[in-house]
């Protein structure tokens, strides 16, 4: 019998060519990729939009055009390319140049490490983009609030916001040496808070918990390490009574799991969270 379902369509990889590469701070790295291959690339409806990166192993090359699929059809599991998601940090259609930013934590883990050795006229290929928030204008103010992971997005939103908004925004690092300079049309208070070892998020949390809400309806982004946006999550749901609609609030990364075991686990994680929001909310 004919299998009438349609065929999955393909997902075609944008080739990427590094740039400029840029350190802002001890630990963020500035990559910006261009080149032929970002011909028809586009990014701007969304301040969070994402790209989904394609690591090769070492020692592993890939035939042009790039093919997943191929890859995956051909070559053994261990040759696979391995994925990071990472959020566009801008982009520049008409030079056609993407910026992305990487947390670096020395040479543990995959993008970080690449970021600090790549240089330019190398190449990476990736998905995307995705994304899905940004800020309403309709809101009466807006609240920000992340870890370094999130730090791109919080950027790219401060800057979209127009003259004339309210904004709080909270942004946990390391140190002082981490800040970087933001801008922003709006009437926006931005915070640093330096962590200094303490656990991700716990001043975060501390913050928001503290915070006097202005007036009005709130536009909330919350990202970061999923152990605080979870915590943030139920205050913001349960005890401020924020609905779901006026939140863009997602676990970016888990303290102790990889990309892969993070992705793999993290419907599960929020299914959880949602039940344990339906029985505080029906009590």
């Amino acid at each position: 019998m004919a299998n009438d379902r349609p065929a999955r369509p393909v997902r075609k990889a944008t080739r990427g060519e590094v740039r400029r590469v840029e350190r802002l701070t001890p630990h963020m790295i500035r990559v910006v990729l261009g080149g032929e291959g970002l011909a028809g690339f586009d990014a701007g409806e969304f301040t969070d939009h994402y790209v989904k990166l394609l690591f090769a192993p070492a020692g592993v090359t890939y035939p042009t055009p790039f093919d997943l699929e191929a890859i995956q059809r051909d070559l053994p599991r261990d040759q696979w390319p391995t994925t990071r998601t990472y959020t566009v940090r801008a982009w520049d259609p008409e030079a056609a140049e993407l910026t992305l930013d990487f947390v670096y934590h020395g040479d543990s883990g995959l993008a970080g490490p690449w970021a600090d050795r790549v240089r330019p006229g190398e190449e990476i290929y990736f998905f995307g983009p995705g994304g899905a928030y940004a800020p309403d204008p309709d809101a009466s103010w807006h609240l920000l609030v992340g870890d370094e992971s999130a730090l791109p997005a919080i950027a790219t939103a401060l800057e979209r916001l127009p003259s004339g908004a309210r904004a709080r925004a909270f942004i946990e690092v390391e140190g002082a040496e981490e800040e970087q300079p933001l801008d922003s049309p709006a009437d926006a208070e931005i915070v640093w808070l330096h962590r200094g070892g303490a656990p991700f998020g716990e001043a975060l949390v501390k913050a928001v918990h503290e915070l006097d809400f202005p007036p009005g309806d709130v536009h909330a982004f919350v990202h970061g390490e999923a152990a605080f946006v979870r915590e943030l999550r139920r205050h913001l749901r349960t005890e401020r009574g924020i609905p779901l609609s006026q939140l863009s609030i997602s676990g970016y990364w888990r303290l102790g799991r990889d990309d892969e075991t993070w992705r793999s686990s993290k419907r599960e994680w929020n299914e959880q969270i949602e039940r344990e929001e339906a029985a505080a909310l029906s009590s």
